[in-house]
């Protein structure tokens, strides 16, 4: 459903540390996606589902991920609205869009549309 926060995302360097930290913290476990540094922590889990992954050399930030219909509106609108994109719109494993862009002061906030059906 559009306007609720679909995702929770942490995106840094050292990923074993990452994971650690939150699975001691909260007691979650993620499953590791083939072919990527990232696990997938399920909904059941945080009640949200999220991920924890590796960023490029020097990238790191935690952020959220809102549903919406559209990807390339909803980025258009928050620059209309005095935001900035940052990426996207991007295809992931799983068939959803993602998008990303930051508000007026700076935070990052991510944008998702998932394929017709999904929650």
């Amino acid at each position: 459903m559009a306007g609720q926060i679909a995702w929770v995302e942490v995106i840094g360097q050292d990923t074993d540390k990452l994971r650690r930290f939150y699975a001691d913290m909260f007691g979650w476990t993620f499953d590791l996606m083939e072919g990527a540094d990232y696990g997938i922590v399920s909904p059941e889990q945080n009640g949200t589902g999220g991920g924890i992954g590796a960023g490029p050399e020097g990238m790191s930030h935690q952020t959220f991920y809102v549903s919406v219909d559209d990807v390339q509106a909803a980025l258009d609108q928050a620059e209309s609205l005095g935001g900035t994109k940052v990426m996207g719109p991007m295809e992931v494993p799983g068939g959803s869009t993602i998008g990303m862009f930051t508000d007026p002061e700076g935070h990052p906030i991510g944008v998702v549309a998932r394929p017709e059906g999904e929650a």
